[in-house]
């Protein structure tokens, strides 16, 4: 009989859906997508924390029992690093330890592990009273080095940044003027639902 698929969801904020019901975070909403389309799915594994820097987020990692492995698993960390002023060195090292864990708990399918860029708050209200060039700069420096140890490790990588920094619709922001939206999370799930979906259908 066949098991329900699984699905490891690794990040901050961003993940859990900070702002939003939990049923609004991208990653239940892709699971319910699969639902929708006929997979049988099981509830998103989650690990993250609001404020979490990829450091941290390697210690949330080091304290937790997992199953064996999982059919997905997606990655979106780094914002938290870029808010403190970290160094970037430590970054790249962590996430590419974070990159060769995220492999491992996939059982290995490189296909089977996605990472998202991180979005750029500058854009938000949030930001309105800081320096925005400064965030959107260095927020591209940590995507361009993400998206680099990507294509190394042969893993694929979803953009989000730019759809989002090219709307200034409202609705695509939450209550806290920070976070996304339940309708901008229902963005990037659409786009790993589909790329979950393809793999399944191999």
């Amino acid at each position: 009989m066949h098991k329900p698929y699984t699905y490891l969801a690794l990040g901050d904020s961003y993940t859990i859906g900070e702002d939003v019901l939990l049923q609004e975070s991208f990653p239940y909403q892709i699971v319910q997508m699969l639902r929708k389309e006929g997979y049988d799915m099981a509830a998103p594994e989650i690990i993250a924390k609001t404020g979490w820097t990829s450091e941290e987020l390697q210690a949330g990692i080091a304290g937790y029992t997992f199953s064996a492995r999982y059919d997905f698993v997606s990655l979106l960390i780094g914002v938290n690093n870029q808010y403190r002023q970290l160094d970037l060195i430590f970054y790249k090292q962590q996430f590419e330890a974070l990159l060769i864990k995220a492999v491992e708990l996939a059982g290995d399918k490189r296909d089977h592990v996605v990472v998202l860029s991180i979005p750029d708050y500058g854009v938000t209200p949030f930001a309105k009273e800081k320096d925005t060039v400064k965030i959107s700069k260095e927020i591209d420096e940590y995507n361009n080095l993400g998206k680099a140890l990507c294509i190394q490790y042969k893993i694929p990588y979803v953009d989000i940044t730019e759809s989002a920094r090219a709307t200034s619709d409202a609705a695509s922001i939450a209550e806290d003027g920070l976070h996304p939206s339940a309708k901008e999370y229902a963005e990037w799930a659409g786009k790993l639902a589909e790329m979950f979906g393809n793999l399944m259908k191999k």
